[in-house]
């Protein structure tokens, strides 16, 4: 097991919390977690932890090789600033923070909750179990946050 203190860190002072990982169940959470942000004149950060397994692959990066990490780093900043504008659009009427971390999902908003007024999740993401009621992302969100929590789940 890796220690924690090998992770990047999500720090925020105040604000509504949301993790995308671009599944339909995280593009829903930022959703509400615009509108709620946007009910309480709030900062909207939204965390995308990012692995090297998970991370998109830069468009420049030649086949069979691998890109650096500053390279993942920003292709997953601007891959999440393209997905906030396909599901927010271009000029969203709320302050938006980006962080991308190099980090397990459950550590980076676990660390971004210790600041925030909310935290929000969707009800299964990328990974995880078919049987399970919640995704193991948003159990331990639930289980060990800091502040509030709001699970969303898509109407169906």
């Amino acid at each position: 097991m890796v220690p924690d203190r090998m992770y990047q860190r999500v720090e925020v002072d105040g604000g509504v919390v949301v993790g995308v990982d671009g599944s339909s169940s995280s593009l829903h959470a930022l959703t509400a977690a615009a509108d709620e942000a946007a009910r309480r004149s709030a900062v909207l950060h939204v965390v995308r932890a990012w692995s090297i397994r998970t991370a998109p692959r830069p468009d420049d990066c030649p086949p069979n090789a691998v890109p650096s990490m500053d390279a993942f780093q920003q292709e997953v900043e601007q891959d999440t600033r393209r997905l906030i504008a396909k599901k927010l659009g271009e000029t969203p009427q709320i302050k938006i923070q980006v962080h991308a971390v190099h980090s397990p999902s459950p550590q980076a908003l676990l660390s971004a909750s210790r600041g925030a007024d909310l935290l929000v999740v969707g009800h299964r993401g990328r990974g995880g179990f078919a049987g399970l009621m919640l995704g193991s992302v948003a159990e331990q969100c639930v289980r060990h946050a800091a502040c509030p929590v709001l699970v969303t789940r898509p109407s169906v």
